[in-house]
């Protein structure tokens, strides 16, 4: 070994000197750099955690959101539907209504048209019995040649009834 230190001239001294000042020389970079640097890199390590969990965090509400949002639009859609079936149904039931109160004033209108044409009838009748009872005496007159007023009120009397039967 003694020709192993003389081959490379190793010196105990300095070699003693040489770790002596490598461990101050660690002690500092330790107390100076690896120390705060190590700090720092907990710290961000943290932050960096922290950003992940917040992350998933944010991920799973963005899913229950969106779940959600999918349940909201098939209520809406239920819900829609049953609201154009519900006005579907007050849409038939109004229109049924306005058809039956239509139908019952149409009925009402055909049967005062009926009692009004009854009426006219009537009237138009005891005007063509006047005018014929008129005619018929008229031409009694010609006829016979008089002009009797008694005959003619006495005669229209009888014609009358007969024309009433």
């Amino acid at each position: 070994m003694q020709e192993f230190i003389e081959t490379f001239h190793i010196d105990w001294k300095l070699m003693i000197a040489q770790l002596f000042n490598f461990g101050i020389v660690f002690l500092a970079f330790y107390l100076l750099a690896a120390k705060p640097l190590r700090k720092l890199m907990k710290e961000r390590g943290e932050v960096i955690a922290k950003g992940l969990a917040d992350s998933k965090k944010a991920e799973d509400l963005l899913l229950q959101a969106k779940k959600e949002s999918e349940q909201n639009i098939i209520k809406l859609r239920q819900i829609s539907i049953e609201s154009k079936k519900e006005s579907t149904k007050e849409l038939s039931q109004l229109r049924e209504e306005h058809l039956a109160i239509i139908k019952a004033d149409n009925d009402k209108w055909v049967k005062e048209r009926v009692v009004q044409m009854e009426i006219d009838k009537k009237t138009i009748v005891e005007s063509v019995k006047k005018d014929i009872v008129s005619l018929a005496v008229l031409m009694a007159q010609k006829l016979i040649g008089k002009t009797d007023h008694k005959f003619e009120e006495k005669e229209i009397k009888e014609l009358h009834n007969l024309l009433d039967k």
